[in-house]
């Protein structure tokens, strides 16, 4: 009897500490003692009965035991199917009893989760939380899944710069065994950073690295930005920016010892230190090309490095001569290379010596090419813009391109290009995998120009209609100086090449009274097409129909010239465009140069007949790339005459305000004497001398200065008589300063100026101001 009650006892203690192990999260099954118990029950099993399930099949249970009927019974079978039954996540207490030959096993089930809910959250929306939990609706509820998505959501709160946040996860009973999940957030305030410190810099002061890292020191007017929150994830990108720092300035022993980060006493900010060795500075020795190829020449590969003895290293230049080698043995029809450079360092001298070795690379040939993640954009739109197709040699560079040209769409949040192995030892697979993003977007902008006023616009375009990547486009515009309406349609692989062909409808309105004395009225259509030689070389086409007419003309105050235009008129034009372009942004460039022709002929019927040529270049050379000292130059130039017509004022050049600082929109040029009127001019040309510095203030003000020299000047008006008109054609000058500011609201610039070459009839122009935004 004695032995009896043991046995019971043991059980019972046995079921008590699984029960508290599945409270705690269920992963720590206690393994059954035997003794005395198991002598009694011993035996064969003649029949296992489950009992407690509701929802899952007493076949499943017996699926994860480690006993049959017919087997005996062995306490540690027992306990090795306790645990199985535990690792399943499915229950919340399992026992076992025996007697008489019949096993029991009693389950808890755990309860299914109906439905998950987040409070409290403000920066991190729902759906950016859910993404990251493993538990969903529909799913067995577990303490250990729990526990571990509640982690996950400190996570990303940490990553935003949220140490203080808090996550209590709540859990409502509902009938049939199933829970509402509430996870309670408390988001507490934003963890800052309350000083960066540097040890170990001697070549650069702490200032000078602060404006290399992202994370910056929290204050007041940064509101704007996060950086000054405190992000593990920046921090390590911080030590790669000063890794590359280091390396562009000489530095080739560079290393980042440590970066740590304390948080405060009182949890609310860090301390960030980076410990740095700098190691000796490097000059540039020796730059060999070793060629393992027959029929490179070495030698006539030297020039394309731009690396000279005694400069300073710089790994980037290392980085961009091995492009430029790639690039050009590519062209030559090499695709398996594989270019290195070997480096020698001298410390006793404190050079390196660079050789460059191309050999032969592997044969490879792409097998097929995979593209996934797109759900609504075709498999074709992305297809196209590779510049490699199945069957041709693999080559890195083109993947490079091919990756670019599909990030260029802007159709993606995210663009990632692989290679995997083929069928074949020398074949490859490249697969894209692209996360889409929404293509469809409503604008409504504001803003103030001193050539335009004050000016509103709404716009609705689609960028990727049907996922074909056609641009639909319409936008309305009203200011206090113009009106307008435009619709725009462009296909960008049109008959299935490569020619972005489209069309745009027109409306405009335009109040020249100020400068003129009328308003001139545009209703028109435009069909255009344009395609690439090159990547650097494109071409356009285009051909315009417009309906224009002139309004609100004071005959007593308004140019003779003007009166005798006809105020209705049609134009029928054709026209071009030729533009070579290696600037590295057509929207902020810093380095490189472009050219751009263009002429327009009227005649093909309406009741104009002309021929306006024009002609643009512009080069940027960065005099220090660190801190953003960049030198510009731009010039233009352009002629009309007419064919059996005289020019008419709307169709002449105008010089002054945006083209020509100093000065007035149309402040410069031929002008009637009598009324003061602009003309416009038959020929035209303007330049600019620009340099753009940092004002030294940190980086997330985006505030840069400039000083700038404008010239130009226009002359040559049809039809008008000796006396009547101000046509001297002499070359107008200014100086002047500004200010840009990239800000959260758009562009904002500010300039200052003085014309020093004018003449006493020009309009001129101290202040100028241009905004813009968009929501």
């Amino acid at each position: 009897m004695c032995d009896s009650n043991r046995g019971v006892n043991l059980l019972r203690k046995v079921k008590a500490a699984a029960l508290v192990a599945a409270l705690l999260g269920g992963t720590a099954p206690v393994i059954i003692p035997v003794a005395a118990y198991a002598q009694q029950n011993s035996g064969l099993i003649r029949e296992i009965q489950v009992e407690g399930n509701n929802r899952i099949e007493s076949a499943t249970v017996n699926a994860y035991l480690t006993v049959a009927p017919g087997d005996a019974y062995d306490a540690r079978q027992i306990n090795t199917s306790l645990k199985a039954l535990f690792s399943t996540g499915l229950f919340a207490d399992v026992s076992f009893s025996f007697n008489q030959g019949v096993l029991k096993v009693n389950v808890v089930e755990n309860p299914i989760i109906n439905r998950i809910a987040f409070e409290g959250n403000n920066r991190l929306k729902d759906d950016v939380l859910s993404a990251e939990l493993q538990l969903r609706p529909r799913v067995v509820y577990t303490r250990t899944k729990v526990q571990s998505d509640v982690q996950r959501i400190l996570e990303l709160y940490r990553r935003s710069g949220r140490f203080a946040a808090t996550v209590e996860p709540k859990v409502i009973q509902l009938e049939q065994n199933r829970v509402d999940l509430v996870f309670e957030v408390d988001e507490g305030e934003a963890t800052g950073v309350r000083k960066i410190n540097f040890v170990g810099n001697k070549a650069f002061d702490d200032g000078e690295l602060s404006e290399v890292i992202r994370t910056t020191e929290s204050a007041w007017w940064k509101i704007l930005t996060s950086d000054d929150n405190y992000d593990p994830d920046r921090v390590t990108f911080d030590r790669e920016l000063l890794r590359r720092f280091y390396l562009s300035a000489g530095y080739a022993d560079f290393q980042v010892l440590s970066s740590v980060a304390e948080l405060t006493p009182d949890r609310s900010d860090f301390f960030i230190t980076y410990t740095v060795s700098e190691g000796q500075r490097y000059q540039f020795g020796d730059v060999k090309v070793v060629s393992q190829i027959d029929k490179i020449d070495a030698d006539a590969l030297l020039p394309l490095i731009e690396i000279e003895k005694g400069e300073w290293y710089n790994a980037t230049m290392v980085d961009d001569a091995v492009d430029a080698l790639t690039t050009k043995v590519g062209d030559e029809g090499y695709a398996f290379i594989d270019i290195r450079p070997s480096v020698q360092r001298n410390r006793e001298t404190g050079t390196i010596d660079l050789t460059f070795t191309i050999a032969e690379g592997p044969k490879v040939y792409v097998e097929r090419i995979n593209v996934v993640g797109n759900v609504r954009t075709l498999d074709d739109v992305i297809r196209r813009e590779f510049r490699l197709v199945e069957g041709d040699a693999f080559s890195s560079s083109k993947m490079k391109r091919s990756k670019q040209r599909i990030e260029n769409l802007n159709f993606f949040k995210s663009v990632d290009v692989k290679t995997l192995p083929g069928k074949a030892p020398d074949q490859t697979v490249i697969e894209v995998d692209v996360e889409e993003k929404s293509t469809g977007e409503f604008s409504i902008g504001a803003g103030y120009g001193t050539d335009d006023g004050a000016f509103g616009q709404l716009g609705i375009r689609e960028r990727n209609l049907l996922g074909k990547g056609q641009d639909l486009r319409l936008n309305f515009t009203l200011g206090s100086s113009d009106q307008q309406i435009d619709l725009s349609f462009t296909e960008p692989y049109f008959l299935d090449r490569e020619i972005a062909a489209g069309f745009d409808v027109y409306r405009r309105e335009e109040d020249n009274q100020d400068e003129s004395s009328y308003d001139e009225e545009q209703t028109g259509g435009r069909l255009r097409a344009g395609f690439k030689y090159t990547e650097d070389l494109s071409h356009s086409f285009r051909y315009t129909l417009e309906q224009n007419s002139y309004s609100n003309i004071d005959e007593d105050d308004a140019s003779r010239l003007l009166l005798a235009e006809d105020s209705e008129f049609i134009e029928s034009s054709v026209g071009h465009t030729l533009t070579y372009d290696k600037r590295d942004s057509s929207v902020a460039p810093t380095e490189g140069y472009f050219g751009r022709l263009s002429n327009d002929f009227a005649g093909l019927g309406g009741d104009e007949t002309y021929l306006r040529t024009r002609l643009e270049g512009g080069y940027y050379y960065p005099l220090d790339r660190e801190h953003e000292w960049v030198l510009s130059t731009r010039a233009g130039t352009g002629y009309i005459f007419g064919i059996g017509d005289d020019t008419r004022i709307s169709q002449r050049f105008m010089v002054g305000g945006s083209n020509l600082r100093g000065f007035e929109s149309s402040g410069v040029g031929p002008r009637d004497i009598a009324t003061d009127d602009a003309l416009g001019g038959k020929m035209y040309y303007t330049g600019s001398v620009q340099m753009d510095f940092p004002l030294g203030l940190p980086s997330e003000f985006a505030l840069k200065g400039r000083i700038f020299s404008d010239f130009g000047s226009s002359e040559g008006v049809d039809g008008a008589r000796a006396g009547e008109i101000y046509d001297t054609g002499s070359v107008r000058g200014s100086v002047g300063v500004g200010v840009g500011w990239e800000s959260p609201f758009g562009p904002i610039g500010i300039d200052l100026s003085q014309a020093v070459l004018k003449e006493d009839h020009d309009k001129e122009e101290v202040f100028r101001l241009n905004f813009g935004t968009r929501f």
